[in-house]
């Protein structure tokens, strides 16, 4: 019962990395508020945990959604205590110039600004609390980037600069700004990673993993548990790899 009476506000939550970590934030005790653009997908993660969740549908790179979604979570639950900024996009593997424009747009939208959305709204809250930790999802991309990825991989590295400045100006106020940075794994945008999903670019793929294996939702889960929990309170600024040694 590690977040046991804290309430988690995730992005991206109806699959994937998301939908790991509110079912596992819920098995350690915590209220949460499963948010995706897919909202049926949403309705389904929340049903399946209970009363302690309730599911919302949002469009995080819209200012107006993002506050609507924070706005249930305060109705229902009273709090925000936790907020994971996961919801993520990318274009599909390839050339850099290939990129269209609106693609790119998407990208920085949902990738770097709702993580303003999300401090604009929850940084007051959190300061009225307390404390609070903000957790994003960035990418080992932002660390070590793939070919083929430059804008995605850019708009990690971006969040992980946006999570180590944030950690310094929010320190006073006892929130905690951290971030993890998977590996590729079993979600929906891993063929886009890929470029194309075969037998041999899946293992091309795992053979620049040191431990063999591309991550789960799991592994990310208990991550950001710990990061989450009281058990990481020191812990601020971290661009934590959950990457089987791949950025090594």
């Amino acid at each position: 019962m590690r977040l046991k009476d804290k309430v988690a506000v995730i992005t991206g939550a109806a699959s994937g990395f998301g939908e790991g970590m509110a079912r596992r934030f819920a098995e350690e005790g915590a209220k949460v508020a499963v948010a995706d653009l897919n909202g049926k997908g949403a309705e389904r993660v929340a049903a399946d945990i209970g009363k302690a969740a309730i599911a919302v549908t949002v469009d995080v790179s819209q200012s107006a959604e993002f506050d609507a979604m924070i706005d249930a979570a305060m109705d229902r639950f009273g709090r925000i205590d936790v907020m994971v900024n996961n919801a993520g996009y990318t274009h599909r593997n390839g050339d850099m110039l290939g990129v269209d424009e609106a693609t790119f747009d998407l990208i920085t939208a949902v990738n770097m600004k709702a993580i303003y959305h999300a401090a604009l709204r929850v940084v007051p809250i959190m300061e009225r609390q307390g404390g609070g930790v903000i957790l994003t999802t960035a990418s080992t991309a932002g660390l070590r980037p793939r070919p083929g990825l430059t804008w995605y991989n850019a708009s990690k590295g971006w969040a992980i600069t946006a999570t180590r400045s944030m950690a310094v100006e929010l320190a006073p106020k006892n929130i905690r700004v951290n971030c993890l940075c998977p590996v590729a794994g079993q979600t929906g945008m891993l063929e886009k990673f890929m470029g194309a999903d075969t037998p041999e670019i899946r293992e091309k793929f795992r053979a620049s993993i040191p431990l063999g294996r591309l991550s789960t939702p799991l592994d990310i889960a208990n991550a950001a548990l710990w990061l989450a929990s009281d058990e990481a309170s020191f812990i601020t600024g971290v661009a934590l790899e959950v990457d089987g040694g791949r950025c090594i």
